[in-house]
């Protein structure tokens, strides 16, 4: 199917059977002054036409032209594989821009994350660039395949055969022989990583992307960076704000990741989100009568409904895509798909239904969006890199067991989605490079101000995780805005908060601390 903004913004997310989205945290490094190498900052790109994306970044065709005609231009920048060894070997991190449509009057660049971790810049920001398209009256619009993403020296685990074999296997063990085929899972995820790309594991975490991003203010010719960072992509500019806050330029976090929790903590946060944009999706069906097509007159008794189609799935699977059933595992990762967008809970509602009679075809092709998976059969290495970077980040290593124990708290968390994310705890067990951090320090004295933007219904990056990342970034810094809606981030869903955003971008007008939007 086709892939709509919502779409390329939700497959921009990890999986709920990859590592979940990690809370990383870092100590206290300086400002990083003296890191960089003189002769990399001062290295000239070369812009060409934009090829069309690779697997590892998602597949497809070019990039189109912009309105006006105005086409994409693509690059590579070095910088080092070990930022401990500034002067040692060199890697090359992808990069994509769209130029300014007023010169004269431009800012600078205006750097984007996407998030993930693991997702392309390279690929998100021409499909979503529709939604920013006011902004490039003043700014490039910039983004990047992150140190092990995309173009950018990914990291490499299973091939495409073997990743359908690890979509298809049952993420929430009932007895033993299904924990140790859950456990070798992750063992042979793990080998396939460091087998084809062990000299990278070790460098691909959130410290060195922030490093990287100084990096390429510089090559890009600004002093201040200018930033746009989406769900992980908060995090990944919360840590920059720490190292480098006096060459923060006009920022905006949307979709904040809560830097204060630990990875259990953060897990926890997204299954209530996700147990709750369920209960108002119900909500919203049932607010449709004799339309809406699942069985039951409260939202409990539907939810109840969900959780018993997925365990008729547990125990038989439904016929798919082709030849590929729908188990129970791709079913949830499917729904969690369509939960990131409130235009999606129509065909949420189909899917569900479709299921129920025996037809998986759309929830599987829903969680072959989530997973990063094409019509073809080849998937982007989103999985691969967010696993990466997570594992590299977070310091906790929970062993299967550890991660068994706490089914009953998740499950408390969310009936739906609860034992999901909690046997997920243990995607890191096996890695074979230590973790860096417990949570990331974000706190960020002397930068100027940072929107930071919370959506109360965001089911991936609960509306608390907000104000904990205003909090943490310290007295003075951050300028909370709140929209009262349904979905995953908050700008591309509301115009309120488009006039705040753009009006500090654009024009420097920093919005009232506190500014709600509906």
């Amino acid at each position: 199917m086709p892939m709509t903004s919502s779409a390329a913004r939700a497959a921009a997310a990890a999986t709920v059977t990859a590592v979940l989205l990690a809370v990383a945290g870092c100590s206290d490094e300086g400002n990083g002054d003296g890191d960089r190498p003189k002769d990399l900052a001062s290295q000239q790109l070369e812009w060409r036409p934009c090829p069309a994306p690779s697997e590892a970044e998602g597949g497809g065709p070019a990039p189109s032209p912009l309105p006006g005609g105005t086409k994409w231009q693509c690059s590579f920048m070095d910088v080092p594989l070990d930022w401990a060894k500034p002067d040692g070997e060199t890697i090359e991190l992808a990069l994509i821009r769209a130029p300014a449509r007023d010169p004269e009057n431009r800012i600078g660049s205006l750097v984007y994350n996407f998030g993930g971790p693991g997702a392309s810049g390279v690929y998100a920001l021409p499909a979503l660039a529709s939604e920013y398209e006011a902004l490039r009256d003043r700014y490039d619009l910039v983004s990047f395949d992150p140190r092990g993403v995309g173009r950018s020296v990914p990291v490499e685990c299973l091939d495409d055969r073997e990743m359908d074999e690890l979509a298809a296997g049952d993420p929430t063990p009932d007895d033993s022989a299904e924990e140790k085929s859950f456990q070798r899972g992750i063992e042979e995820f793990t080998d396939g990583c460091e087998e084809n790309s062990g000299e990278e594991l070790p460098h691909v975490g959130t410290l060195n992307a922030a490093r990287d991003l100084d990096l390429m203010r510089q090559v890009l010719g600004d002093d201040k960076l200018h930033y746009f960072g989406i769900s992980y992509g908060t995090e990944l500019g919360g840590v920059y704000a720490h190292l480098y806050p006096k060459n923060i330029g006009r920022a905006v976090f949307d979709a904040v990741v809560d830097p204060t929790q630990g990875t259990v903590q953060s897990a926890l946060g997204q299954v209530r989100g996700f147990q709750l944009a369920l209960g108002n999706f119900a909500e919203d069906c049932l607010d449709r009568g004799d339309a809406c097509r699942l069985p039951g007159s409260s939202v409990a008794e539907i939810e109840d409904w969900v959780i018993r189609l997925l365990d008729r799935l547990d125990k038989k699977p439904v016929p798919g895509i082709g030849e590929r059933m729908l188990t129970e595992g791709q079913a949830a990762n499917g729904i969690i798909h369509t939960l990131y967008s409130k235009e999606y809970w129509k065909l949420l509602e189909q899917g569900l239904d479709e299921a129920d009679g025996g037809n998986g075809a759309l929830l599987l092709a829903f969680s072959d969006a989530q997973s990063g998976r094409s019509e073809n059969g080849t998937y982007s290495n989103i999985q691969a890199a967010g696993t990466a970077i997570g594992c590299v980040d977070a310091k906790a290593r929970y062993t299967l067991e550890q991660a068994k124990s706490m089914v009953p708290e998740f499950r408390k968390a969310s009936p739906v989605f609860g034992e999901y994310l909690a046997w997920g705890q243990a995607s890191c067990s096996e890695w074979p490079v230590a973790g860096t951090w417990d949570h990331p320090d974000v706190s960020a004295p002397g930068a100027p101000p940072i929107v930071v933007v919370g959506n109360t219904g965001d089911p991936a990056t609960p509306y608390e995780g907000t104000k904990a990342m205003a909090r943490a970034l310290g007295k003075g810094v951050a300028v909370q805005v709140t929209y009262e809606g349904e979905g995953h981030g908050s700008y591309s869903s509301s115009p309120c908060v488009q006039k705040a955003v753009n009006g500090y971008l654009l024009n420097g007008r920093v919005p009232s601390d506190g500014t709600v939007c509906k």
